[in-house]
């Protein structure tokens, strides 16, 4: 199976490339955990969808660290590569969206996928959940819970899940943060705020998919640049829209698999040190090895 990892964003609100900051002890990325967990999970490839200008930093970083563990293969996000007859304005720099990331990709795969993003720590457990699902045939998200994503530097965005018999029925993208020791939400389509439990569980960009979209995505994607063709230089094809339009048209359960699993991401930059110290934590419980590199398999 392959873990797609998904690596074109710009890191604007951490100020860099936040994908080749070292949060391990011996200078290990986010991105070092991730595919060691894949591996120990049964990934046996990794697709890096990137941005062209960043391939030989990426490549002399991350892939130098991982090519002879996992098969490797690199993509290109780029605006000009898009299905249909419209075209992109050659003044917009930012990628559009993590839907189109994946159409990118598309070339390169043939296998049940994994979708991750490079920028985020997501914890072993997730992992093996969606091996397990991939197996079964199903398309699958990972359900967080809520308390084990947020940080106390700000409001963050999540895609909050409705569930029933445990296949998502709704995913609600919202604005989240803390306050006075309640978590609200503010929908970002505009509904009203609400608050929620520590438990309620929400998608942190983490799903398992069949190869049956890929096809799908180019004639999904067409119709989206062709509604907003009044709206190019912003709008953003965005994976959980494309997944929810899949999974309506073509009639498939989306399966919510639940986790406990902490997750932990650097959405500002003084996120770091708190990553640094719960990998710290994780390492002296024996969850990972204190030097990646030194480590051929899985513990």
């Amino acid at each position: 199976m392959t873990l797609v990892v998904m690596a074109a964003g710009m890191g604007s609100r951490f100020g860099g490339l936040k994908q080749i900051e070292p949060v391990g002890p011996n200078g290990e990325f986010i991105i070092d955990y991730s595919i060691y967990d894949a591996i120990c999970a049964g990934f046996s490839k990794v697709v890096f969808i990137i941005k062209k200008e960043n391939y030989e930093i990426f490549k002399e970083t991350i892939g130098s660290r991982v090519e002879g563990k996992i098969e490797v293969e690199y993509v290109f996000q780029d605006n000009e590569k898009v299905p249909g007859e419209i075209s992109v304005p050659e003044t917009r720099v930012k990628p559009l969206g993590t839907g189109h990331a994946l159409y990118c990709a598309s070339p390169a795969i043939q296998e049940p996928f994994a979708v991750i993003s490079a920028d985020d720590f997501y914890g072993r457990e997730p992992f093996f959940l969606l091996h397990e699902s991939l197996q079964k045939g199903e398309t699958s998200v990972i359900g967080y819970l809520i308390g084990n994503t947020l940080t106390e530097n700000g409001s963050v965005k999540r895609g909050v899940c409705s569930t029933k018999d445990g296949k998502l029925e709704k995913l609600v993208e919202s604005k989240v943060e803390r306050r006075d020791g309640k978590i609200i939400g503010e929908p970002l389509n505009g509904e009203p705020s609400y608050e929620m439990d520590e438990d309620q569980p929400v998608s942190m960009l983490m799903y398992g998919i069949q190869p049956s979209i890929l096809p799908f995505l180019e004639k999904d994607m067409a119709a989206f640049l062709r509604d907003n063709q009044s709206d190019l230089s912003t709008c953003e094809y965005l994976l959980p829209d494309a997944l929810n339009h899949y999974a309506d048209e073509e009639k498939i359960d989306m399966m919510l698999l639940p986790t406990t699993a902490v997750w932990k991401g650097v959405t500002y930059a003084s996120d770091l040190e708190e990553l640094k110290g719960y990998i710290r934590k994780l390492i002296d419980e024996g969850v990972y090895p204190s030097h990646l590199e030194q480590v051929r398999k899985c513990l």
